[in-house]
């Protein structure tokens, strides 16, 4: 039953994005009972994600790629 930390940390990172199984989040919580490193890391992975989603990250389209590495050719 017990899994691997690097299965642990596999199945954490899946859980963040809601794909893990149900099967999965129950070895995943067995694992991180036993080992604190673990439990840990999926306590900041579980903040890094919340932070993201807090800060509203955007990218810029491929028109405005675009745009922005024509002025800075033209600017050279």
């Amino acid at each position: 039953m017990m899994i691997s930390c690097e299965k642990a940390a596999n199945i954490c990172d899946k859980a963040q994005y809601k794909e893990a199984t149900g099967w999965e989040k129950i070895k995943l919580k067995f694992h991180l009972l036993l080992c604190k490193t673990c439990a840990k890391h999926s306590k900041d992975n579980t903040k890094l994600t919340s932070l993201c989603n807090q800060a509203r990250l955007a990218v810029l389209s491929d028109e405005e790629k675009k745009k922005m590495k024509e002025t800075f050719s033209k600017a050279k």
